[in-house]
């Protein structure tokens, strides 16, 4: 349903579309990905108990990639273990290693199955890495962490672990990968081009999509 520019201001969205499918029998899930810094949020705890509450097919997915913006999530948070949360509002919860593909795979599988059984809602936290700064204007490394610390977390990055993986498995050969990489690159270009290129909405798209339309 495209993002929000408020901190953690989709995660009752997220509550609201759960409930409007479980109202009308669908058997879609609601996925909602969000940071840890908007676990402080109280939309974040407005949204998960209301979730319980109405058993509604919603995945809470927390990217925890240690920082909000440039504030160590440790030095803002009293319970740094997101999944946590997840006992207050009796939620199902999993503390997934973000940096292995196949595990968060495996577990989205889970949360999925959970949802559409049952109707309940899954929190999970998510374990990653923010290799680039926050903005154009947040440098990647020197003023809240250092440069050995990125290039260090470089070292996990889970794109190239399941390439290795794949590789040793005899699944992917490195002329196959490098095919494959040059293909999702041009997607992307020609995704970047595209919007470049496109021309502004005009003043009659101004209400598109809102409410009724």
């Amino acid at each position: 349903m495209g993002g929000h520019g408020i901190v953690g201001g989709h995660l009752p969205l997220a509550a609201g579309i759960g409930f409007a499918i479980r109202y009308r029998g669908g058997d879609q899930v609601c996925a909602c990905f969000f940071g840890d810094a908007a676990v402080n949020i109280g939309a974040f705890h407005e949204a998960l108990n209301m979730s319980s509450v109405y058993r509604t097919p919603v995945i809470y997915v927390c990217e925890n990639n240690k920082y909000g913006m440039g504030t160590a999530f440790e030095r803002v948070a009293a319970v740094t273990d997101v999944a946590e949360h997840a006992c207050s509002y009796d939620m199902a919860a999993e503390l997934v290693n973000g940096m292995d593909v196949l595990e968060v795979y495996g577990a989205a599988q889970r949360a999925v199955a959970r949802a559409r059984r049952h109707g309940h809602p899954t929190l999970l936290e998510v374990r990653t890495y923010r290799f680039m700064g926050h903005s154009m204007s947040d440098p990647t490394h020197g003023v809240y962490r250092t440069k050995e610390e990125v290039e260090e977390e470089k070292r996990r990055d889970p794109i190239v672990r399941l390439a290795s993986q794949l590789q040793a498995e005899g699944a992917l050969d490195r002329a196959a990968y490098d095919t494959l990489d040059a293909e999702v690159l041009a997607e992307a270009e020609a995704a970047v081009h595209f919007a470049e290129e496109s021309p502004d909405p005009g003043p009659e798209q101004l209400a598109a999509h809102v409410l009724a339309e």
